[in-house]
């Protein structure tokens, strides 16, 4: 068609930006307004735009409105203004249209080439930086260090010096002293460092020097608390006692011949894993693999004292000496066996696994065990505080602490772990329970067949008194002397002998520590109850708590038990390969799941357990803290 040019009506239109979840109703907007005359078309702008007015990234669209006439332009405009469009003006000229082009693809080329230079500038510089940054890092946090530590010394205005005070093990004082004049030398200081011992009333840090085996064990009593200054350090102790206790609930040499192997790999790679950073798990792993690898050995070794491979039993120490009546065995569950031959050399008879009697005898066995144990370690504690007691000159402790707790603890369960001795050794069948609680009940009582001794009924009712007469002898005398005893030591001493000026100031403060210090009867008193109370009540709970070796014990035994005979004897049985895959599969991730994993760990937390509060609390007061030296070496450890 041919028109008129002249009639021909000339567009204008209006571009920008407009938010992408605005477009919809844009586009309805500018219809109604115009009646559907304008022409709109939108293209979606793939990377978000900055926007003018938030600074925000936003997601846009990119419009284009065509009108006709000036009323429809201020329409559009006021919509755009409504809808929050970034409007961007273009002009009609062609040659403009291309002159601006121009000029945008210019400054962006220009920006790109800008941008890109800058990138690979800030690249070569970072990589230049990253080389050093670690040492920079590290001597900014030595340098910081050595000025924290500077402002903790106190200056001396009139001899213009700075005076530190601290602490330091006796074997590194002259390493110290060598240390500081190699300093002066270096430094061509004119006036040397002097060293001095001074005499403080303040308890010193405690320090024990550890190595990379018994670090691990310090680690586990000092998280109970730390050792007063050289007070007894169960630490010692606990490398082997506590690496015991776990493997009497754990015992399984197979299942302690997976955890060698486990912390052998750890051991064997220590060095290139120190480096590397592990996971929370894999590194408190790896922080105790030497207190796993003596789990590991105590569990192997209990396991063979148990007779337990994965909960099967091993002729290892030469033959059974049980057969069964007949050749068929077939009454070996039901009636049980016969003694043929002379007692299995070490641990348990692997003939008495699967028999009707095993689970009697096994408990029989474990709870006693778990008594005389328990016994042992209570002991230990108590005579510890005896040495603690002598070590530090409190005479008070040895005659009103230890000697009538060893009497009150032996005198009831010492004479237990004692009939249990007797009985294994003599085959009695006399009833423990009943000698124990008739012990208290009927003191004088016939014993009958419960008898296992001559003379076990006086010495019942001796052990008795002894028993009840321990538990006064803690309460009483204890804060009575003390009261006597401070009384003595503040009568007349008011007044305190001046002998020169010096000495003025030191006498003054010995006068404040030890002249005014208050003593409260009555808090002594309520203290030693509380302490009498607790011991008197702990015998007996702490020593029912050592019986969770009996129970875990069982427990690994019978679960161990359950997974070897329901579920890969059970696959073994339907003669069928996949079956077979699978029962070894479910029984290597159980074993491992449950068996490896779960009960190692609740096996430690019990053994945890039985060294805080049962062995540590006879003895460990673990109210002192601990020694941090200066060190930069240290410094660039927790670095890394």
């Amino acid at each position: 068609m041919s028109t008129d040019p002249s009639k021909q009506v000339k567009l204008g239109y209006v571009s920008g930006l407009v938010p992408r979840e605005k477009a919809m109703a844009f586009e309805r907007i500018l219809f109604r307004a115009t009646r559907g005359n304008v022409f709109l078309r939108q293209a979606v702008v793939e990377d978000p735009v900055v926007d003018p007015a938030s600074g925000e990234k936003v997601e846009k669209n990119v419009f284009v409105v065509f009108y006709s006439g000036e009323r429809a332009k201020n329409k559009i405009l006021k919509i755009c203004d409504a809808f929050s469009a970034n409007r961007y003006p273009f002009t009609d000229d062609l040659a403009k249209q291309y002159q601006m082009i121009t000029e945008v693809s210019g400054k962006l080329s220009e920006l790109k080439t800008t941008i890109d230079v800058g990138q690979l500038h800030r690249g070569n510089l970072l990589q230049t930086i990253g080389q050093q940054f670690e040492c920079w890092n590290l001597l900014v946090k030595k340098e910081k260090s050595i000025y924290h530590t500077l402002n903790m010394l106190s200056i001396d205005v009139t001899r213009k010096c700075l005076v530190a005070e601290g602490w330091c093990p006796l074997f590194a004082t002259n390493q110290i002293k060598d240390a500081m004049q190699q300093a002066t030398l270096d430094s061509n200081s004119q006036v040397g460092a002097i060293f001095q011992v001074l005499h403080t009333e303040e308890s010193p840090p405690t320090y024990f020097p550890t190595n990379k085996f018994t670090y691990a064990f310090q680690e586990i009593v000092d998280a109970y608390g730390v050792a007063k200054y050289q007070e007894v350090n169960p630490g010692v102790y606990t490398i082997i006692t506590f690496p015991f206790l776990f493997a009497v609930m754990f015992g399984d040499w197979g299942h302690g011949i997976c955890l060698l192997l486990a912390t052998l790999y750890f051991i064997v790679r220590e060095k290139k894993l120190s480096s590397q950073k592990l996971g929370d798990i894999m590194e408190m792993t790896f922080g105790g693999r030497y207190v796993i690898l003596m789990m590991a050995i105590f569990s192997i070794y209990t396991g063979l004292i148990y007779n337990e491979f994965f909960s099967v039993p091993f002729e290892l120490f030469g033959p059974s000496a049980y057969e069964c009546r007949d050749p068929s065995c077939r009454d070996a569950s039901t009636v049980g066996l016969i003694k043929m031959h002379a007692t299995y050399p070490f641990g348990v008879d692997p003939k008495w696994h699967g028999t009707r009697s095993e689970l009697p005898f096994l408990n029989s066995l474990k709870m006693k065990m778990s008594i005389l144990l328990g016994v042992a370690q209570m002991n230990l504690g108590i005579v510890l505080s005896y040495y603690n007691a002598k070590f530090f000159g409190n005479n008070l402790n040895v005659w009103y602490q230890f000697v009538p707790q060893i009497i009150f603890l032996n005198s009831l369960f010492g004479y237990l772990s004692l009939l249990i001795i007797v009985k294994w050794c003599t085959g009695s069948k006399a009833d423990l329970y009943h000698v124990m609680i008739y012990m208290f009940l009927g003191p004088t009582d016939d014993l009958g067949e419960n008898q296992l001794f001559i003379g076990q009924k006086f010495l019942q009712i001796v052990l008795l008194l002894l028993a009840l007469v321990a538990v006064p002898w803690m309460l009483f005398p204890k804060p009575f002397i003390l009261k006597k005893q401070h009384k003595e030591r503040h009568q007349g001493q008011s007044y305190t002998p001046l002998h020169s000026v010096d000495d003025s100031p030191e006498l003054e403060s010995h006068h404040d520590s030890h002249g005014h210090e208050e003593f409260e009867f009555s808090e002594v008193f309520v203290h030693q109850l509380i302490h009498t109370i607790e011991f008197v009540l702990g015998a007996v709970s702490n020593t029912a708590s050592y019986l969770r070796l009996w129970a875990l014990s069982l427990a690994h035994s019978e679960l161990s038990s359950v997974f070897y005979e329901k579920v890969l004897l059970l696959a073994w049985g339907f003669n069928n390969v996949i079956i077979l895959i699978v029962g070894i599969i479910v029984f290597i991730c159980a074993t491992v799941g449950v068996l490896l994993v779960m009960e190692t760990l609740s096996a430690f937390l019990h053994a945890l357990r039985l060294h805080w509060v049962e062995f540590q609390n006879k003895f460990y007061e673990g109210d002192g803290y601990k020694f941090y030296p200066f060190s930069l070496a240290l410094l660039s450890e927790e670095e890394e």
